[in-house]
């Protein structure tokens, strides 16, 4: 009997996930990705779209042309998942019947969630490059900017790629020594967090760049409003951080589906998820990938290709009725470019922080420290992307679980 996979979202986690199963499962599984359009965007790349290092339309391609031979594509928004019938209600009408559903549905952007974030000066004082709207949009407003207050502000925690705004600090301090005005702009960082990161020891290196650099870092943030007409932030304790242009990383959350969907998502509308199996809490025949769980850990695309493997594998051992791999230990890693061509990079995981060492192992890339090969390695990472990562490839030398050799572990 046909056994059918239905995986909600062709993004990063649901392209690596049903590219993954088809090569694991035999012919008789069914497998469908559903998604509201066909247009993939390189979410890494939207970070150089505001400096001119690259052009949005480089970012796009077909979803379903990511896809293996023998993986249907529906391109239709979803409505809601009723998880007690195992069906799928489409925004058409129609229905999808599972017998194991993926959610790859990530996070969305709620700026309107932020009091007069959109309203007055949205799009012309205040932008946000976590899209390709607004990425353009600021591309064209930095080439016209000579002078005054920038500031780099996340509204709240949970994010996309936490480390993008601290590098878009850095970019911007090299882009405009570049343009030779370095001097006539204020850069500020503004963040709720209490310090320039989640982990002490990569947030006291971070730190000490922003520093560094001349950019301001101003801790415990917590943006209530934007009043984009008198350019000014201001936080839920009355605080206030003037600006002359903001670059804004909305709040997030989860699907509006998820939302839908009763007894599935948490509030802020993201799956709970076991975090060494990735098995939905809500029903056994639901797993969770990406950005759309609600793990301990950071919503990168890093993330999403490390859970690939733990989830390929537990699908297939629920189909069978095997016991479920509880290996995945929240592997993250992540570069962090720093401009004039250099670039840091970060490995951690649930247990661990970030370390001074090398990845993958005592002889590799340099971490927490500024470096020509991590930006190569950056660079590089696009190629990856979508050659090795979205057809569900294994990087050689790189594995799913964190690599403790060449980190350097305090000793007490």
């Amino acid at each position: 009997m046909t056994k059918r996979i239905v995986i909600l979202g062709g993004g990063t986690g649901g392209t690596l996930a049903a590219n993954r199963l088809r090569r694991a499962l035999d012919a008789e599984y069914e497998i469908t990705v559903v998604d509201r359009d066909d247009d993939h965007v390189y979410q890494p790349g939207l970070l150089f779209v505001p400096f001119g290092l690259a052009q949005a339309d480089d970012l796009v391609r077909s979803r379903h042309r990511q896809l293996h031979d023998g993986i249907a594509y529906l391109g239709s928004g979803v409505d809601r998942v009723d998880t007690e019938a195992d069906r799928v209600h489409l925004a058409d009408g129609g229905v999808l019947d599972y017998d194991v559903l993926i959610i790859a549905t990530g996070a969305r952007l709620v700026p309107e969630e932020t009091d007069g974030l959109t309203g007055p000066g949205w799009m012309t004082k205040a932008f946000s490059f976590y899209d390709l709207e607004g990425a353009t949009a600021l591309a064209r407003t930095l080439e016209e900017f000579d002078g005054g207050r920038l500031v780099v502000n996340v509204v709240d925690m949970p994010i996309k790629c936490p480390v993008a705004p601290l590098e878009f600090c850095f970019l911007a301090d090299w882009y405009f020594q570049e343009r030779g005005i370095r001097d006539q702009v204020r850069l500020t960082y503004v963040t709720p967090l209490d310090g320039a990161f989640t982990k002490p020891v990569a947030s006291r290196t971070l730190s000490g760049m922003l520093q560094d650099k001349g950019i301001e870092l101003v801790t415990e943030f917590n943006t209530g409003e934007v009043d984009g007409e008198a350019g000014k932030l201001i936080s839920f304790d009355g605080r206030e951080v003037e600006f002359d242009l903001a670059v804004v990383v909305p709040a997030h959350g989860g699907a509006e589906c998820i939302e839908r969907s009763w007894g599935l998502g948490d509030a802020l509308g993201f799956v709970p998820t076991d975090e060494h199996t990735l098995q939905s809490k809500a029903r056994d025949n639901i797993f969770v990938i990406g950005d759309a769980a609600a793990i301990p850990t950071s919503k990168a695309g890093s993330v999403t290709h490390f859970e690939g493997e733990v989830l390929t594998r537990n699908v297939a051992r629920f189909l069978a009725g095997e016991e479920l791999d509880a290996s995945f230990d929240g592997h993250t890693n992540c570069f962090i470019e720093s401009g004039f061509g250099k670039a840091l990079l970060i490995d951690f995981n649930y247990d661990t922080e970030p370390l001074p060492g090398h990845y993958p192992s005592a002889v590799g890339l340099p971490l927490l420290a500024e470096s020509r090969l991590n930006h190569l390695g950056k660079l590089m990472f696009a190629w990856l992307y979508w050659h090795s990562l979205l057809p569900g490839r294994d990087l050689p030398g790189v594995s799913t679980a964190m690599p403790r050799a060449g980190k350097r572990f305090e000793t007490r």
